[in-house]
């Protein structure tokens, strides 16, 4: 049986430590304001962002066409294209291909696609050594964690904690916290882990589908010496990624690096279009439950490019940590993601949501999330674990309905909170109480001033 996600829970964890969930929420917040400032330098960001729209809804129509004409200009081009229907059969795959070359270490960056499929476990468990190269995500590995968010991995931890793990798994000065120190040390190390190993995977930003290429966007130019100092390079896709050409990629690299990190494009962005002479080159694309939402009301966050703006702007998010959403991808996109792949074990995540708006309104690919979210989260309602809610969402529709029930409650609720001892008032019944005040009721209600206002006027 699969565990439960209950979001509140695991929220409440993080936010017991009060200091680190507010450094959170500022730390994400400079990101999204980063992002403002970025998207503000090109006064043609709308037309960008209704352009990216237009080619991922087109590409996702036609997504088996992309996908075989994809497959077709690899190959001619001396890349080896496999196909992958699940989590299990991707791996199963890299690993074979790793068999198949006597690999014994590999360089791996930034994937999430990885991530949810669990490669590095499976691997390790087939006596294969996988380092992540990617700065944060060597942080989180070394530190037995998993990534809180999908470009930012250890935005959960300080640079402090960063110490701590680098002192215990890499000899690094107990105390020191420098960053610019601990980012020196994880480039030495890392370097010798590069120049001893036998292959390289890597994740896929964009696949061409005319040119037969994949493109992959990093800050740190990891990706890029792992292929470079290998023979083997794995590249893992998800369906999704496909684009119709290189003439669209500019849209998009436009949009990505503002979009994740405020910068105008990211430091490295690497196109792959052949292996080099003498290596060997793969792209593995996975399904994995994606071709399954083509049809349905959640299609459009297949259109997603994993930017994480949607991230750094949800306030339920920044408060709440990236892992308390149980799934490889948090935040808005990561809620409907995960509840499109199980929705009795995410039951909890479309809740997980004020409906504010700002995921969808600083989406580069215009994404309708909080509309998505919306949608998912009146199917949710209906499963057995919100058996409760609905009947007290019944009861308030009720109360709602019938004005003088309504002014008899809030009579009844003014009384309470005034006269009631606070151990009745505060009591395991009311959820609402349990981290805020109960609001004191004005001394004259909207209902009477309204009232009164009326009976003026009709005089």
């Amino acid at each position: 049986m699969r565990a439960f996600t209950d979001h509140p829970t695991e929220a409440s964890r993080f936010v017991s430590d009060g200091e680190r969930a507010h450094w959170h929420d500022r730390a994400l917040w400079f990101v999204r304001a980063k992002r403002d400032r970025a998207s503000e330098t090109l006064p043609e960001w709308e037309r960008l962002r209704e352009e990216a729209h237009r080619i991922k809804s087109h590409t996702m129509k036609h997504l088996a066409w992309y996908l075989r004409l994809f497959e077709e200009r690899a190959t001619a081009n001396g890349i080896e294209v496999r196909w992958a229907s699940d989590a299990l059969e991707h791996n199963e795959i890299v690993a074979s291909i790793l068999r198949e070359e006597g690999v014994e270490r590999v360089v791996k960056s930034k994937s999430m696609l990885t991530e949810e499929c669990g490669l590095n476990p499976y691997l390790q468990e087939r006596g294969i050594e996988v380092v992540d190269t990617d700065l944060g995500e060597r942080i989180v590995q070394l530190a037995g964690d998993t990534p809180s968010h999908i470009v930012l991995p250890a935005i959960h931890l300080k640079k402090e904690d960063v110490s701590e793990i680098f002192a215990e798994h890499m000899g690094t000065e107990e105390g020191n916290s420098d960053p610019v120190y601990l980012t020196v040390s994880a480039r030495k190390s890392l370097r010798e882990k590069f120049l001893t190993a036998d292959a390289a995977i890597t994740g896929v930003n964009f696949a061409l589908a005319r040119e037969g290429a994949v493109t992959i966007c990093t800050n740190e130019g990891n990706a890029d010496l792992g292929v470079a100092v290998t023979k083997l390079h794995i590249a893992s896709m998800g369906i999704e990624k496909i684009i119709p050409s290189a003439q669209s990629l500019g849209v998009f690299t436009r949009l990505l690096a503002r979009s994740a990190t405020g910068q105008a494009v990211t430091t490295y962005t690497s196109h792959y279009s052949a292996p080099e002479e003498g290596a060997r080159m793969v792209v593995v694309i996975v399904d994995n439950g994606r071709s399954g939402l083509l049809a349905g009301e959640e299609s459009p966050i297949l259109s997603c490019i994993r930017c994480g703006s949607c991230m750094n702007t949800c306030p339920v998010y920044r408060r709440s940590g990236g892992h308390s959403y149980g799934s490889v991808v948090p935040g808005p996109i990561g809620t409907l993601l995960a509840y499109s792949r199980d929705g009795e074990r995410y039951s909890s995540l479309p809740f997980a949501c004020t409906l504010c708006a700002s995921c969808t309104m600083v989406c580069p690919a215009k994404v309708p999330l909080h509309d998505t979210i919306y949608r998912v989260r009146k199917s949710a309602i209906e499963t057995p674990t919100y058996t409760g809610k609905r009947k007290a969402l019944s009861l308030i529709y009720a109360l709602l309905r019938y004005r003088p029930l309504y002014l008899t409650a809030m009579t009844l609720y003014g009384w309470a909170v005034k006269y009631l001892p606070r151990n009745l008032l505060y009591s395991g019944y009311n959820v609402w109480g349990r981290d805020r005040d109960m609001p004191e009721p004005a001394r004259r209600s909207f209902s009477r001033i309204y009232d009164d206002i009326e009976r003026r006027e009709d005089g």
